[in-house]
C-alpha cells in the first residue's frame, strides 16, 4: 500500500465532508495501525488535530505510549502542539508531504495569538514576551504532586 498515497486520500475525503484539509496515517512495518483526519471542525475541539487523533488511536491500539517502531504520514509539517507529540511518542521516523510555506496561499487558519507564518517565532520567545497572556502564580502545595509521583514511582 501507498501510505502517502492514503494520506492525501484521507485528507481529501475529509475536505469533502466539510472538515479540514489535514490527516495522518501511522504504520508500523506494512501495515496501518491507525490513521485519522483532522477533526477539529467536526467536533468543536481544537486538539483534535490528526496528529493527536492517530497517536492517541495507536497507542490505545499498541498498548503503550512509545511508538518507535512506526513510521508516521502527516499530509503537511505539523504545527506545535502536534510536533509535541510526536516526540513524546518517538516515531521511527515522520513523513510530512507538504510544508506550511507550500500551502499558505490555499489555507489560513486564523486564531486569536496564531497565525501560521508568525508561530514558530512566537513559540520561541520567552514566556513574558509571547502574545498570549502568560503569568505565573506560585503554589506551595504544586510541587507536592511531583514529590507524590516520585514516592509511588521512584526513580524511573
Amino acid at each position: 500500500m501507498d501510505f502517502a498515497e492514503r494520506t492525501v486520500a484521507l485528507a481529501m475525503k475529509n475536505v469533502e465532508e466539510g472538515g479540514r484539509p489535514f490527516a495522518t496515517v501511522i504504520v508500523r512495518g506494512d501495515e496501518i495501525v491507525a490513521e485519522s483526519p483532522n477533526r477539529v471542525a467536526q467536533t468543536s475541539d481544537p486538539t483534535a488535530h490528526a496528529e493527536i487523533l492517530a497517536i492517541r488511536a495507536a497507542c490505545t491500539m499498541l498498548g503503550t505510549e512509545h511508538l518507535t517502531d512506526c513510521d508516521v504520514y502527516i499530509l503537511a509539517s505539523p504545527c506545535p502542539m502536534c510536533l509535541g507529540a510526536l516526540y513524546y511518542c518517538s516515531p521511527r521516523r515522520v513523513v510530512h508531504l507538504t510544508t506550511r510555506e507550500d500551502y499558505a496561499p490555499f489555507y489560513r487558519d486564523d486564531r486569536r495569538y496564531f497565525e501560521l507564518d508568525t508561530f514558530y517565532a512566537e513559540f520561541a520567545k520567552p514566556a513574558a514576551e509571547r502574545r498570549l497572556p502568560m503569568v505565573r502564580q506560585a503554589h506551595a502545595g504544586a510541587i507536592e504532586v511531583y514529590r507524590r509521583w516520585q514516592a509511588l514511582n521512584g526513580e524511573r
